[in-house]
Order: structure tokens, then C-alpha cells, then sequence
């Protein structure tokens, strides 16, 4: 048995703002992580954390994201698989962050989102899309809809997750950077 990590993410900002509100939860961007620390993490969103408009497929950074937002608030959960899925994911995950600049945010297919009808345009994604469609690939079905409808909503709704922390990102980094201090990664954040 192995474990993947979906983190659930909330931060300030006025386009996090605009989607809690739509959503109706705290939590508006969802992140892929092969362990609980979220060292090794991936998601479709903010190339910058502190510039919303340029977005797509990247590794998260912990350290430029509690910069930007330092009150951001995490829930992280464990959801058990295969290791074959893990090890498919992580090589998707790497092979997906060669290309990432080929990966887009699907901010056109937000209103297909409001008004519940799939989408797909190559290579553009929402967060929880993304995250949905390579989840459901390597047999993980977060919900009984098309990827491009998934929002974060369905993470949060997903039963067969355990949760494993909920905190300050602040926690989680200042945890790290004890125990690692040479901790580097990449950024982004869903816009």
C-alpha cells in the first residue's frame, strides 16, 4: 500500500475570494503531493504566487507562497493507492513539469464550470481539472463527472481520504526548514 497527499489550500487575494465565494468553502486550490510535507508537489496555478495573471503546471514552492501569503491555510490529506498509481503519477508529475510551460490555466472554461457543461481545451486546465483528469487516468475517481467540472468542492467531499494535517503553511515550512534547511522547490498557486 503507498500513499499520495491532495492538499486543500486557502489564501487571501481577491480571485480567491471571487471562487470561495462561488464554491461556498474555504478551500480553493488543490495540490498533488507524494508526501505528507508536500516536498515533492505539483498543481496547475499561479507561475508566481504574487502575480494571479500568468498561470499553468507547476511545482509548488512552500517558501514563495508563505512570502506572498503568509497566512495561507492548508488541510492535507492521504489518500492510499497502488505503488504502481504512485510511481505513475510521479512520472507523470515529472514528465508534465518538463513541458510545463505547454500547460495552461483554463480561465476561458471557468463559466462552463457555472454552468455545469464539460469542457476541454488542449493543454488548459483548472487546478482541481488537472488534477482530476491525471487521477482518474491511473484509476482514482474524486467524482462521478467530467475532470473538467471537478472543483475543489469534490476533493473536500471525497470520503476515502483520512485527513493528515490542517494549519498555517507557516507550520509546515518552519517544520521543514528545521529538519531540511537546504529546502528548494518551484511555485505556484491557483488563480
Amino acid at each position: 500500500m503507498a500513499h499520495i497527499y491532495i492538499a486543500l489550500v486557502d489564501t487571501p487575494g481577491f480571485f480567491a475570494a471571487l471562487i470561495r465565494r462561488f464554491l461556498k468553502q474555504r478551500y480553493i486550490h488543490v495540490v498533488l503531493g507524494f508526501d505528507a510535507k508536500l516536498q515533492e508537489a505539483y498543481s496547475v496555478g499561479r507561475r508566481n504566487p504574487a502575480v494571479p495573471i500568468f498561470a499553468g503546471f507547476e511545482r509548488e514552492d512552500k517558501d514563495k507562497i508563505l512570502h506572498t501569503f503568509p497566512t495561507a491555510y492548508y488541510r492535507i490529506y492521504e489518500l492510499d493507492c497502488t505503488d504502481a498509481q504512485k510511481r505513475a503519477l510521479q512520472q507523470r508529475m515529472q514528465e508534465d513539469y518538463k513541458k510545463r510551460f505547454h500547460i495552461h490555466y483554463a480561465v476561458l472554461g471557468l463559466p462552463f464550470i457555472l454552468i455545469n457543461s464539460p469542457f476541454y481545451m488542449y493543454n488548459q486546465y483548472t487546478c482541481s481539472s488537472y488534477l482530476a483528469r491525471v487521477l482518474q487516468e491511473n484509476g482514482i475517481f474524486i467524482a462521478r463527472k467530467h475532470f473538467s467540472l471537478v472543483t475543489p468542492k469534490d476533493f473536500y467531499a471525497y470520503q476515502n481520504m483520512r485527513v493528515v494535517f490542517e494549519g498555517e503553511l507557516s507550520e509546515i515550512v518552519s517544520e521543514i526548514s528545521y529538519k531540511f534547511p537546504e529546502n528548494v522547490s518551484g511555485g505556484s498557486m491557483c488563480v
